[in-house]
């Protein structure tokens, strides 16, 4: 290849990674995008065995099981990784050590509080859900024993704000991938044995407890590491002063958390409740191969957070544009080739992998394909609005969004089905970014002006 074509082709690449913050955001990402691939990968290999395994009716029960416990901890939860990464990111930029441990030992406390609170949900609504998302009350105590995951990550959220402040992307890397492996080894085992739901979802607690432990420890030890084997004896008063905005934050935080639950979080149980588990099967498959385009993008969101707040403190506005511009470049440029390819291969997959009877995914994915396009462009959104002081836009913005889409699952799902979902989740994803980007656009420039 001749010199000047080589240098030609490689002039935007070099141009794209010259900037030190692109080159931490992207190394910080890598580690988690290795680790979401080998980890995707594995979740894929355990889909397609328990799927195999189960048939697409209990297929979509095993999808009620797993999302309603999911959807009962959210609910409870007050994202304390969010809180975290703001504050603790904050105090640390700041060199006040001793109120950044008190943030952690804060945030410690209100996420145990509130994992009781959920797993007691759990038990409380466990009937529910077997009777009305399973559509079989004998599967009550399905419910509650995988219910046992929410105690069991009980400061999981504050571990991995803590560990994504201090650039620790490498050691969560090391847990996912460890907790995959675990999980699809124990699938492996109960396929070749020819168990049954109860087997396979004792599998994916066994992972999940295991990959919670380990980025509990991970936390703790690099607490101490930072603060000192005391740091859990920080008093709280110093923290006096903050308590409102912490608070105010918590709650707006969870707000949002709580709407996503109805707008794009419960789609499964909105299928179970007003269809059947057979077409909550077809649809979690759709959901499991969608997913595939988020690879890269949730990991690049876990490392823009934290990088995009700690700009924001320096109020360098500048190179936040320069992230989100960049970041925007690296996601949609995946998702849109990813996507192409999922067009083309989704009914081979399918048909001969999942087997024929699963075909009826397809349609769906296409439609979710469109709507992840558009929010996976614009990954970095509630990420900038929460760094920029902003964390109640989401949650009224969401608020609105839920209404109306709740109104549509009413009308449409019982109607017409899963394809029904599809519709209104992209069309969610696609209005919410529009709305998000507009407004951060408008922080950016009046920002840009004051300073």
């Amino acid at each position: 290849m001749p010199r000047r074509l080589n240098d030609w082709l490689r002039k935007p690449f070099h141009h794209f990674f010259e900037n030190a913050l692109i080159r931490r955001l992207i190394k910080n990402s890598g580690y988690l995008f290795s680790a979401n691939s080998i980890s995707a990968a594995l979740s894929m290999l355990q889909g397609i065995l328990v799927a195999r395994l189960l048939g697409v009716e209990n297929f979509g029960i095993l999808g009620a099981i797993i999302l309603f416990v999911s959807v009962v901890n959210k609910l409870a939860s007050f994202r304390m990784s969010e809180l975290v990464v703001k504050y603790v990111g904050y105090y640390t930029e700041a060199r006040d050590h001793q109120r950044a441990a008190a943030v952690f030992k804060l945030a410690v406390i209100v996420e145990m509080l509130t994992s009781i609170f959920a797993f007691g949900l759990i038990l409380l609504l466990a009937p529910f859900g077997a009777k009305y998302l399973a559509k079989d009350p004998s599967t009550t105590s399905l419910f509650m024993i995988y219910g046992l995951v929410i105690p069991a990550n009980f400061i999981t959220e504050s571990s991995v704000g803590l560990l994504q402040i201090f650039d620790r992307f490498r050691r969560i890397a090391i847990v996912n991938i460890g907790q995959s492996v675990i999980t699809l080894t124990l699938i492996t085992i109960t396929y070749i044995a020819q168990g049954g739901l109860k087997e396979i979802l004792f599998s994916y607690l066994i992972g999940k407890i295991i990959g919670a432990m380990g980025i509990t420890l991970a936390a703790v030890f690099l607490a101490t590491r930072q603060w000192g084997y005391q740091w859990w004896k920080v008093p709280m008063r110093l923290l006096r002063d903050k308590f409102r905005e912490l608070a105010h934050f918590a709650v707006n935080t969870n707000i949002s958390a709580t709407i996503s639950l109805v707008t794009k979080d419960s789609e499964i149980l909105w299928v179970s409740f007003f269809r059947t588990p057979l077409e909550a099967g077809y649809y979690k498959l759709a959901l499991s191969l969608a997913n595939i385009v988020q690879l890269p993008v949730t990991p690049l969101t876990q490392s823009t957070y934290p990088e995009i707040s700690r700009q924001a403190d320096k109020k360098n506005w500048g190179n936040i544009r320069y992230i989100m511009r960049q970041g925007s470049i690296l996601a949609g440029s995946y998702t849109f080739a990813a996507s192409i390819g999922l067009i083309f291969l989704g009914p081979l997959i399918i048909r001969y992998i999942y087997t024929p009877e699963y075909l009826p995914a397809y349609p769906a994915l296409l439609i979710l394909l469109l709507g992840l396009l558009v929010s996976n462009t614009f990954y970095w959104r509630r990420a900038a609005l929460l760094s920029l002081g902003h964390p109640d836009f989401p949650a009224k913005v969401n608020l609105v969004l839920a209404g109306i889409k709740v109104l549509f699952v009413i009308l449409l799902v019982p109607r017409f089905g899963y394809l029904a979902s599809a519709v209104l989740l992209s069309g969610y994803y696609i209005a919410n970014s529009i709305i998000y980007v507009y407004k951060i656009r408008s922080l950016m420039n009046k920002k840009s002006t004051q300073t």
